[in-house]
């Protein structure tokens, strides 16, 4: 399965609330939608301010991170097919 980033701006914040239940009964409503298209978030890197995400998914095509993103009204500003490079690579 190919892997992604996928990159988003939030004029106001990441609106989903860290540490609490709320918090956590949006992020398994997005794992929900994202099954739908057989897309996985990984994990996320959310910038200090909170307006910026860089997010991590597997997914088969972009556009089926598109559809999901619409399910769960998040923002796309754009996505970049990757692949992992660490440093236990050259051992």
């Amino acid at each position: 399965m190919p892997r992604y980033v996928v990159e988003r701006d939030f004029a106001s914040g990441v609106p989903i609330p860290n540490g609490s239940e709320e918090g956590s009964s949006l992020c398994r409503l997005v794992v929900e939608n994202n099954a739908s298209d057989n897309v996985t978030w990984v994990h996320s890197y959310v910038s200090r301010d909170k307006k910026k995400s860089f997010d991590i998914y597997d997914a088969p095509t972009p556009e089926a991170i598109r559809r999901v993103a619409i399910k769960n009204s998040l923002p796309v500003n754009h996505i970049t097919e990757v692949m992992v490079l660490d440093p236990y690579f050259y051992r």
